[in-house]
């Protein structure tokens, strides 16, 4: 495909991140703004971008909002919140592998799904739409529903990262219920094995892979942490030969390989290309520190 419009819907954050030094630099990242800034970079210019999420009127969330224009990233359907701002969460990192604190209780994006017709009209005319876990987890169930009903109304394919967070849930069941209603929708499904394992219980990819395509799901890719990449779909395979890179930060690892994925996948490839590309870019972005990191130097 040539030409087209991705709409990435979620949260948009505000990063703090650990420098090399003892300093903290405050960022802008999220887990579906992260897969639609590295899929921005990885698609031509003949492609939309689009981010969908709710943010404050407060000097915070108009940077966000500034950071989306300033990426290449449509704006046109951020939603605005008087009485709520964004998200906020801080890295840590031992030897390369991030543990998160969040402040997110109050966050607009919480009410991001609030308004149907606005959810239409940013659907309206897409190639794609990306959601994840993350995304559903924040919004009350009612508005879980919407989200997912005004998708399917859509006709776009969906794709979905099942980024299991278990603290943003009110319970396991929601979790796996919740996930499991947005995979038998989508078209692609792009879990990672440790996230199943926890939430599902899953004893190993091929049990995930199993799970989904049961569902209906028709293109499942099980990444395994930098490891071999299980793919079932239009080709069944296990890619082995991936090269391994030493980490500096894992932040946006699952993201960043989802937006080589899928850009590969929209441009044409076939899904084993499609792996390689996208582990192409997260190995690149684990040498860096944050969610977003320049692609332009090799791993």
């Amino acid at each position: 495909m040539t030409s087209g419009r991705f709409v990435s819907i979620g949260e948009a954050m505000l990063e703090l991140s650990e420098g090399a030094s003892d300093g903290w630099a405050l960022n802008v990242a999220g887990d579906t703004l992260n897969t639609a800034w590295y899929l921005r970079k990885r698609l031509g210019p003949e492609w939309e971008v689009d981010y969908v999420t709710r943010v404050g009127t407060d000097a915070f969330s108009d940077r966000i909002v500034s950071f989306l224009g300033q990426s290449g990233l449509g704006a046109g359907h951020v939603a605005r919140d008087p009485d709520r701002g964004p998200g906020l969460y801080a890295i840590s990192l031992t030897e390369g592998e991030r543990s998160f604190t969040y402040w997110r209780s109050q966050s607009a994006a919480r009410h991001l799904a609030d308004d149907e017709e606005a959810l239409d009209a940013a659907m309206s005319g897409a190639t794609m739409l990306y959601l994840s876990a993350i995304t559903l987890a924040i919004l009350a169930p009612e508005r879980r529903e919407a989200l997912l009903d005004r998708a399917a109304a859509s006709g776009v394919p969906l794709a979905y990262d099942p980024n299991f967070r278990p603290r943003l849930w009110e319970s396991p069941d929601a979790a796996r219920d919740w996930t499991t209603l947005a995979a038998r929708q989508s078209q692609i499904v792009l879990p990672s094995a440790d996230d199943e394992a926890a939430c599902f219980g899953d004893a190993s990819p091929e049990a995930t892979a199993d799970r989904y395509e049961a569902l209906g799901t028709a293109e499942v890719v099980v990444k395994t942490g930098g490891g071999p990449v299980l793919v079932r779909g239009t080709e069944r395979a296990e890619v082995t030969d991936l090269p391994r890179v030493t980490p500096v930060d894992t932040t946006g690892a699952g993201d960043s390989f989802n937006a080589g994925y899928l850009a590969a996948r929209l441009m044409g490839q076939s899904p084993i290309e499609a792996v390689r590309a996208g582990h192409d870019v997260a190995s690149r972005v684990v040498q860096g520190r944050g969610a977003l990191v320049p692609l332009d130097s090799p791993p």
